[in-house]
């Protein structure tokens, strides 16, 4: 029955884009399926935002205030344990890394991502985050919007760069979404996905992020995320601030991003499921026990912080509770250093989530902190000229941290922004968040979702002859249709392989099939005409040493360079072991160069 239920879906579906692609033109198609894919993320955000907060609610409503609570060491073990259980066994695929996905898809698998990505992620993290994993469901919704797009994309038949566009409407759909952030959400893409940004992506995108930010405001309101109220307004005397605040936003990105990459290393290293998930739950369990800030996203700490809330009630459930705001200060800063090891402890454990909402959590507790130490340090009063008012740092804070971990200074200004309606502070938003990127760059070149690709040479930018290298892959250009021959072949051999050949060039390999060198048709002309030489010349007298070899680990980029260096005209190619696979040629490089920047240049 699920069967015949299926093949008249897949039949149904066939028809309505049969349909469709008869009476529209490429571009209207494309437009329509931005509308869809708006309404679809705008509704996704909702489902997951709904889900979390009602698990959350349901777990910790009871939980008093005032005293240390033994549910911190429980609940997250419990949504890692079943976030794993169910990526194991139900999804079965890696699901972690959403963003890290999203790229991996443009540049590798021509923007197609696995179907469960609809659904799989957004189960996960909801899991997660619900039972008080210390991450973000941002990253889940962006590889759940992405592959939206990507699906109805592959249903429409659509080439690459159109396919590489809905995956975009996808992920700009779920940042406007979930944070009512439209704008954000294109700078999100433009930024961090590295799409480029012409005329004929502009608009489906532009559409994707208005429809998906109105469903949002139908379904909880047209409020900001933030409730936030201005107290001092921007003048000339806080720049010099802003800018140490942004150094120091960069630095805490640098330590987020690097300690976050030495965490999951150790957690790599663990080769048991049950392992990292025993580590993984007792670390996040006692960094919660202790500093329950780390519970959850971490968003209603950044609302206590805007609204200037008491000293003890941020510090909830903790040893720290009653002692005022003597404290206060040596509580923010230890979970300000600890965030980022709960944030790693919860997806090395097992479960499902991004370092986005980690990112602002942090950047709010920096804003918060720096605010403090500045204005006692230079003893300025309370609204006197050059007071960095700790509420608005907050917003410093989120903007400088998401601009050095994700290095994308535009998407931080806007978001933080569009979160909170403080487009009065956009100045002091824009110089925040240049001197945090530009102090990370000077020691990482890429953001926290990139750096992963970019050490294999798998990351698409925006610099297109880069981008091309990465997207062409090296199987594709592999010509196979070459006649081996062994080194120790005598003439008569050596003859019937020229018969068989359509080629001149003739790869020699040993028994075992490793490569050995190459003999061409022209080393071996002036001896094939002459029978009493056919015993006395063997293989190895006429092999030679190709210039230059690739591997099956090569990029095209690294091919490329062989190429220019070697000048030769083709290369062989071996697996790993050396077993000779085929050859790549220069002309047919080339040719799938151009190709494929008339692509990316197709509008």
């Amino acid at each position: 029955m699920s069967i015949r239920w299926r093949r008249r879906e897949v039949g149904l579906l066939d028809a309505v884009t049969g349909w469709a692609r008869e009476r529209f033109t490429s571009r209207q198609i494309v437009l329509g399926l931005s509308l869809v894919v708006g309404l679809s993320t705008g509704l996704v955000a909702f489902v997951l935002k709904w889900g979390i907060e009602e698990i959350r609610v349901l777990l910790t409503e009871r939980v008093a205030t005032s005293q240390m609570s033994w549910v911190y060491l429980v609940y997250p073990a419990v949504g890692i344990l079943l976030t794993a259980l169910f990526i194991r066994y139900v999804v079965r695929d890696d699901i972690s890394h959403g963003v890290t996905k999203v790229l991996y898809a443009i540049s590798r698998k021509k923007a197609r991502i696995k179907p469960h990505n609809r659904w799989s992620s957004m189960v996960a993290s909801a899991i997660t985050i619900g039972f008080g994993g210390s991450v973000g469901a941002e990253a889940p919704i962006v590889l759940t919007g992405s592959a939206i797009g990507s699906d109805l994309g592959k249903r429409f038949h659509l080439p690459r760069n159109t396919l590489m566009l809905l995956v975009g409407c996808g992920a700009a759909g779920a940042v406007a979404g979930i944070f009512k952030a439209p704008i954000a959400g294109m700078m999100f893409v433009l930024e961090v996905l590295m799409l480029d940004l012409n005329m004929a992506s502009l608009l489906p995108l532009l559409t994707t992020s208005i429809t998906s930010v109105c469903v949002s405001y139908a379904l909880y309101g047209t409020n900001a995320m933030f409730d936030f109220s201005l107290e001092n307004e921007f003048s000339i005397a806080i720049i010099p601030a802003c800018l140490v605040l942004g150094a120091v936003c960069g630095l805490v990105s640098l330590y987020f991003t690097r300690s976050m990459n030495w965490f999951e290393q150790l957690f790599a290293r663990l080769k048991k499921p049950w392992m990292k998930f025993l580590v993984g739950a007792v670390t996040l369990g006692l960094l919660i026990y202790f500093l329950p800030a780390l519970y959850g996203e971490g968003y209603n700490v950044v609302g206590q912080l805007m609204q200037n809330a008491s000293a003890d009630e941020i510090m909830h459930n903790t040893i720290f509770y009653g002692t005022g705001t003597r404290s206060l200060l040596l509580y923010l800063g230890l979970v300000l250093l600890m965030k980022v090891f709960a944030s790693a402890a919860t997806n090395g454990g097992g479960g499902c989530g991004g370092v986005f909402a980690p990112s602002l959590f942090v950047g709010a507790l920096t804003g918060f902190v720096f605010a403090a130490f500045w204005d006692k340090l230079l003893d300025i009063p309370d609204g006197r000229e050059g007071f960095m008012s700790a509420q608005n740092c907050v917003l410093f804070g989120m903007a400088g941290l998401m601009s050095g971990v994700m290095h994308a200074p535009l998407t931080g200004i806007f978001l933080i922004a569009e979160l909170t309606g403080g487009y009065q502070l956009f100045v002091p938003l824009m110089i925040v968040s240049a001197s945090a990127y530009l102090t990370i760059n000077i020691f990482e070149p890429h953001s926290i979702y990139a750096m992963r690709l970019a050490r294999t040479g798998e990351l698409l930018t925006h610099d297109k002859d880069s981008a091309i290298l990465t997207v062409l892959n090296l199987g594709s250009l592999l010509e196979k249709d070459f006649v081996t021959v062994r080194p120790d072949w005598d003439l008569t051999k050596i003859v019937v392989a020229i018969q068989q050949s359509r080629r001149n060039l003739f790869p020699v390999v040993d028994a075992a099939g490793r490569f050995a060198g190459v003999m061409t048709l022209d080393d071996v002309r002036k001896y094939m005409f002459r029978p009493e030489l056919y015993r006395q010349y063997r293989v190895r007298a006429f092999m030679k040493t190709p210039p230059a070899i690739l591997t099956t680990a090569d990029t095209l980029k690294a091919a490329m360079q062989k190429f220019d260096e070697t000048k030769a005209w083709n290369l062989p190619v071996v697996d790993v072991e050396g077993r000779f696979i085929g050859f790549i040629s220069r002309s047919g490089l080339f040719s799938s160069y151009r190709k494929t920047l008339v692509d990316f240049t197709a509008e």
